[in-house]
């Protein structure tokens, strides 16, 4: 198994990514049904009694209030499921544990200790249920902690990744224990759980937007890793890695995304052009994948590019499907 490697920089992830020049083919999803309001940070589709639905965060170009709908694909527009919830919340994500879909997005709140100008908080809020209309809440993470995701491990228990910030976490550093079951997952558990060190440097951040139990019994993790630039920009690129929950290794850390392989479009704000925060994968069985994402807190987008989880183990970063098997046009990295 490899040793955990020494952190980079976003900028040397970025680079690196470059430098492979894997083919990619990006294109715009088109949402209805919700008015003027722009709909980003999508999850990747997932199967709900026999549709495909789609979690995405709602809200005004010139607001941060956030609402979470579920949307079906109607022709060439995803549209509200009609049944389903309309949640107060930012950022969703979804999985699938001991045969229950486990749903979770991040709610905002004024911070307690707040004083005037008073300034906005969160938590992670994880629902459970056989379906999308069955979904009720049944845990609510620690104030201040977004990116909690939860996957089903080969053994049946649940994997937990966290991520803190302050003064366990700095600008936000991603944690992992684990539980026995959904009913056993607890504050103390999620705030107890150790970090992966040497993930990021210290002035960066990232965390952790889904997680895949793959045959050997390893997680493919996709997440994000992020930064400022000198003029105070954030920078956000899709992050993956193999970890083991046995052992709490993790390897080929990379960078599989970055802005400029999306569509063009506008941002919510200048200092959020360069931005992609990934929801989901879909793997393909012809060595292909789907990265579905949110790009610049304003659009909605796919990626199609090679699986980061195909090759083996231990190979190195770049190996993928032969780049003919993807249908369509391809835009260099």
């Amino acid at each position: 198994m490899p040793e955990a490697e020494r952190p980079k920089s976003c900028i040397e992830y970025r680079d690196m990514w470059r430098r492979q020049k894997a083919p990619t083919r990006a294109e715009q999803l088109h949402f209805a049904g919700v008015d003027d309001r722009d709909v980003y940070n999508i999850t990747a589709p997932f199967l709900d009694r026999g549709r495909w639905v789609i979690a995405g965060r709602v809200e005004r170009r010139e607001s941060e209030h956030s609402e979470t709908y579920f949307f079906v694909q109607s022709g060439d527009r995803w549209e509200p499921l009609r049944e389903a919830p309309v949640l107060p919340l930012q950022d969703p994500f979804v999985t699938r544990i001991a045969d229950e879909l486990v749903f979770g997005g991040v709610e905002t709140f004024i911070h307690p200790r707040g004083t005037p100008p008073r300034f906005l908080w969160w938590r992670t809020i994880l629902f459970r249920g056989r379906d999308v209309g069955d979904l009720r809440p049944f845990f609510v993470g620690p104030d201040g902690m977004k990116d909690i995701r939860l996957v089903e491990l080969a053994d049946g228990t649940v994997g937990v990744f966290t991520r803190p910030q302050g003064k366990k976490g700095g600008r936000g550093k991603i944690g992992f224990t684990r539980v026995a079951s959904l009913e056993a997952l607890t504050l103390e558990a999620i705030e107890e759980a150790p970090l992966l060190e040497g993930m990021f440097l210290d002035d960066e951040w990232g965390g952790v937007n889904a997680a895949y139990l793959l045959p050997d019994g390893t997680l493919g993790v996709l997440g994000h890793i992020a930064c400022f630039d000198p003029d105070g920009r954030r920078n956000y690129y899709a992050l993956v890695f193999r970890f083991d929950p046995e052992t709490r290794r993790y390897w080929d850390v990379r960078v599989i995304a970055e802005r400029e392989n999306f569509l063009p479009g506008p941002a919510k704000r200048d200092d959020l052009t360069n931005v992609v925060f990934p929801g989901g994968l879909v793997r393909r069985p012809d060595g292909w994948a789907e990265l579905y994402a949110g790009v610049s807190d304003v659009g909605a987008q796919k990626l199609i590019l090679p699986d980061p989880f195909a090759a083996p183990a231990s190979s190195s970063a770049g190996d993928g499907p032969d780049r003919r098997s993807m249908a369509g046009d391809v835009r260099e990295a």
